[in-house]
């Protein structure tokens, strides 16, 4: 089938009006990315917390249950950006599928709020094929507003990681507060109203990037023998009929869907390889870099992501949220981590600036061994306060889980927005969309071992503080580990990556 994607050289750039320093699409991409990551996160923090009370009656046994999901469905979702990414190199071109995309997480929102665990894993599965089509490729659109040689480029990338977090931190404090204080209490809160906020945010950004993509030029239109749009019919039918296989692989339990990203990753590893071959020594190699730096990248989600699953009941059951004035809301943790990435990043941003201009920038990896040692510092943060702060109320201080999701913002910092800036210097040319797709591959197999972790943490019985410590001091070493082997092997990946920065 004739290719959407641009040839092996790189693509001519229009020239665009400059906002603030860069492009003006840039700011188009971040406001269409703003409202998707509220609909995203206006549904992440109630999710473990809905399923508990809906479909287990509130009862704590059910945690575990609702940690695998958690865990399955986010590992889902960035599956799903393998092959969103490939349908955009390949078939129908990255706006196209970000709209298509678009109207498929919509409709999965809406889906969740109806009461009925059947119809909730249907809109699971809907959420997750429409965000395999759009995720990878806002993101990859990004970095084709800029050449690989263009020092704005990381910066560029930073400030669109802050759209993701600006709608990230002002979705878990608005959709609490409809669906406590609007629609229900703090005892009984109208989760439905929740994930149909969420939908709203979505169909806006789906109308924002319709209205604004005429500002990008031409980028990531397909190309002429792509245009027909009868493939879009084609895509969008092979959509539906992805979406009972989602369904299935929700239920089928976490060991089992291990298996099958685990196959996908090595599958996809074996693709950019014999492309990156296929184009010569040079390639080859930073595609090694690239996959390597995957591996790694597993670990930092595993731990990374249990702010959504084991951290939710660990605020609701083991942390003291009394400040004296008042009870601070489980959701609005969720927000803290948003909110530390707004201060920090470009305060990061300019760090990495001020030393390149000196020659002491980390690298890839070394930038990749601080997030992971940040996450391991945020865990080691956790053992002391569930082994030495807990109360006569068997609870931990509120400013220790603050500071944990503070901490960890900080690594992430350090690795994600890098991470969606390496995937498209080192990519194979003609595979950005799927070097992308692998980079949320990697991340969803992290986010699928994260909901087994956090099953294990929460035990059949419920979380305890005996059962956090156990779990969360297997964690810190784990990253501590990880990241002092990063920085080890640095020189080797900086060999492979050919002066890439």
């Amino acid at each position: 089938m004739s290719g959407a994607t641009t040839p092996n050289k790189e693509a001519v750039i229009p020239e665009f009006k400059q906002i603030m320093g860069h492009p003006s699409p840039l700011w188009m991409l971040f406001m269409t990315e703003f409202w998707e990551r509220f609909a995203f996160y206006g549904v992440r923090w109630a999710l473990v917390l809905y399923i508990v009370a809906q479909f287990h009656g509130g009862d704590a046994s059910g945690q575990a249950a609702a940690n695998l999901t958690y865990g399955s469905f986010l590992a889902l979702v960035y599956a799903g950006a393998l092959f969103g990414g490939y349908i955009a190199d390949r078939v129908i071109g990255y706006q196209r599928s970000i709209l298509l995309g678009a109207v498929f997480m919509a409709a999965g929102l809406f889906c969740i709020a109806v009461p009925n665990q059947d119809i909730f894993n249907l809109g699971l599965a809907t959420m997750i094929v429409g965000n395999g089509m759009f995720k990878p490729n806002i993101s990859t659109m990004v970095g084709k507003l800029y050449t690989t040689a263009d020092p704005r480029r990381d910066s560029g990338f930073t400030i669109f990681y802050m759209g993701i977090n600006m709608g990230a931190m002002i979705a878990p404090v608005f959709t609490q507060w409809l669906a406590e204080s609007i629609f229900g209490t703090g005892g009984m809160p109208s989760y439905k109203v929740v994930f149909m906020a969420a939908g709203v945010g979505m169909l806006i950004s789906l109308v924002w990037f319709y209205i604004g993509r005429n500002a990008l030029k031409g980028i990531g239109a397909p190309e002429t023998q792509a245009a027909n749009p009868m493939r879009v019919v084609w895509v969008a039918l092979g959509c539906l009929c992805v979406i009972p296989l989602m369904y299935f692989l929700l239920t089928v339990g976490a060991a089992n869907l291990q298996i099958v990203l685990t196959i996908l990753f090595v599958g996809l590893a074996v693709m950019l390889m014999v492309e990156g071959i296929r184009n010569g020594k040079v390639a080859r190699d930073k595609t090694i870099a690239m996959l390597v730096i995957f591996a790694f990248n597993i670990l930092f989600w595993m731990f990374f992501e249990q702010a959504g699953s084991s951290f939710t009941f660990l605020a609701e059951n083991i942390v003291n949220r009394d400040l004296g004035f008042w009870i601070f809301p489980t959701a609005y943790f969720q927000s803290v981590n948003s909110v530390a990435i707004i201060v920090f990043a470009p305060i990061i941003a300019a760090v990495w600036v001020f030393l390149a201009r000196r020659n002491v920038n980390p690298s890839i990896p070394r930038k990749f061994g601080l997030g992971l040692l940040g996450n391991a510092a945020a865990f080691g943060l956790l053992i002391f306060a569930l082994s030495s702060l807990v109360g006569a109320d068997n609870k931990i201080p509120f400013w220790t889980l603050f500071m944990v999701y503070v901490i960890q913002s900080i690594g992430e910092l350090c690795l994600s927005p890098i991470g969606l800036s390496m995937v498209t210097k080192l990519a194979p040319v003609r595979l950005v969309g799927m070097g992308m797709g692998g980079w949320f591959l990697s991340t969803g197999i992290g986010n699928n071992l994260s909901g087994i972790f956090a099953s294990y943490v929460s035990g059949e019985s419920g979380m305890s503080a005996q059962s956090a410590l156990a779990g969360y001091t297997f964690g810190f070493w784990s990253l501590l580990g990880a990241g002092v082997v990063l920085f080890l092997i640095a020189p080797l990946i900086n060999k492979l990556m050919h002066g890439v920065k």
